[in-house]
């Protein structure tokens, strides 16, 4: 491992530690040559998923834009970054569980929703209004009162 301040392969780790359910570790290093320390996360290489887009298109799953969409639907909300990652751990997991390594980009976007509804209906509100691409008021309005809907019968 390269320290990222000098560039010297010198390095120790000084800590190490399992993160979240997604089999990550995390090490604290320390460069011998500079003594800086910084951090580095180790995750499992896994199969690639393949993402199948609306028009037909595949590109390989990317978890930062994944986390960044997620991160965008909850932002000024009382939702910490923990709880965020966290979810985006378990939507992940629900994927790469799956029977198959392809799967359509409709579905990541329900589980995002399914999950973000649990989390904060405003994040979800935000996050369907891009997603399903409200073309109108009246298709916003619609979605409102189906939530509605939905917490009077609990």
């Amino acid at each position: 491992m390269r320290c990222p301040y000098c560039s010297s392969d010198r390095t120790r780790v000084v800590d190490s530690r399992d993160v979240g359910e997604l089999e990550i570790t995390r090490r604290r290093r320390e460069c011998r040559n500079c003594k800086k320390r910084f951090t580095t996360y180790e995750r499992v290489e896994t199969i690639d998923l393949v993402v199948i887009k609306k028009d037909g298109r595949r590109e390989r799953f990317d978890r930062g834009k994944l986390l960044a969409g997620v991160q965008k639907a909850c932002e000024k909300r009382p939702i910490s970054q923990e709880r965020i990652e966290k979810l985006v751990e378990e939507i992940e997991r629900e994927l790469r569980n799956m029977e198959t390594l392809e799967v359509e980009s409709r579905k990541i976007g329900e589980l995002v929703m399914r999950k973000l509804k649990k989390l904060d209906k405003v994040a979800y509100i935000r996050f369907a209004s891009v997603y399903r691409s409200f073309a109108d008021i009246e298709s916003f309005e619609n979605e409102l009162k189906a939530l509605r809907r939905k917490l009077k019968r609990r």
